[in-house]
Parts: C-alpha cells; sequence; structure tokens
C-alpha cells in the first residue's frame, strides 16, 4: 500500500511539473507578441487586400467578419471577441501620430518598428481581469485595438498587424496624395 501512495505521489509531482512548465508567463506572451508582430512588418510578403469597406480595402483573416464600418473605423468579429480598426487617411504609412499617442499610457510592452516605406509599434496593456490584455498594433494611420487573454497574444499579434499593413500599403498612394 506504501508503494502504491509513493508511486501516486510521484505521478501528480511529475504532472504538476509538466503541467506548470507548459504555461507561458506574461513575460514570455508579451515578448513573443512582440518577436511575431515584429515579423509580420518587416515581412517581404505583400498584404493582400480580400475585403472593402466604406473607402478603403483591407485583409480580413478567415476567422474575422466585419460587423459595422465607416470612412474611418471598422468593427471586426471573431466570435465573443471585438477588433476595432481606426483608419486616418490623411496619415501615410510612415505617420507615429498613434504612436505618440499610444506612450502616453503606462504599458507593458511599447514597441516601435521602422523601415523605409512605414512605420509601425505594438503596445500592450494589462487589464483588470487576471490574464486579459489590450492589444493595440498599428501601421502609419491605421491602429487596430482589441481586447484578448496571454494565451492569443501572439496569434492576434500576428492577425493585427497583418490587417494594418494591409490597409497601410493598399490605401498608400491616397494617404500620400494627401501629404503633398
Amino acid at each position: 500500500m506504501e508503494k502504491k501512495y509513493k508511486l501516486t505521489v510521484a505521478l501528480l509531482f511529475l504532472a504538476a511539473v509538466l503541467f506548470g512548465c507548459s504555461f507561458q508567463s506574461e513575460k514570455e506572451a508579451v515578448n513573443g507578441a512582440e518577436k511575431t508582430a515584429e515579423a509580420v512588418f518587416n515581412s517581404n510578403k505583400t498584404m493582400e487586400t480580400n475585403h472593402e469597406v466604406d473607402g478603403f480595402s483591407l485583409f480580413l483573416p478567415d476567422r474575422m467578419e466585419v460587423k459595422e464600418a465607416s470612412k474611418s473605423n471598422v468593427i471586426l468579429k471573431d466570435g465573443d471577441q471585438t477588433y476595432i480598426v481606426f483608419h486616418n487617411s490623411l496619415e501615410n504609412a510612415t505617420s507615429q501620430l498613434g504612436y505618440k499617442a499610444a506612450k502616453k499610457d503606462s504599458a507593458l510592452l511599447l514597441e516601435s518598428f521602422k523601415d523605409d516605406k512605414k512605420f509601425g509599434y505594438i503596445r500592450i496593456l494589462s487589464h483588470d481581469e487576471k490574464d486579459n490584455y489590450e492589444l493595440q498594433v498599428g501601421v502609419g494611420g491605421v491602429k487596430i485595438t482589441t481586447f484578448t487573454t496571454k494565451d492569443r497574444l501572439d496569434n492576434d499579434s500576428k492577425a493585427l498587424m497583418k490587417v494594418a499593413r494591409s490597409i497601410s500599403n493598399s490605401n498608400r498612394t491616397t494617404a500620400t496624395n494627401v501629404q503633398e
């Protein structure tokens, strides 16, 4: 009987260790989201648009759908999750306006990315609920915000950066003409 007890305790301990190791810490999740957003931002792959809304085009991941759209705002849904897209057509792809506004909040992460053609950023704020975060991704005059969980930070940062890049790229000519 004592042998079974020790074996059970050992198996429970092993299961707890393995189970605990499979979870990401907040720091790991935030750093992973940053690296993913930066990789998508720096990707040479063209972000093809697949959806038209009032006045601009965007790439819409399969799982997302447009709930509302206006000249500068789009509400996207993925099940229970809402994404708010803001598009300022007067700002070009290198605009830092959204980034400068994002600096006003105390964030877990605020990182910017830049190349010759565009400027982007990712901001992650902690939320009142445990393991919930406000994620904001921007490129030029485009910013997208959602509330997400630690487990979804990486996937959401990837999807949001793809959407932001697609709007910024597909509408570059209009924004550049306004700036001239």
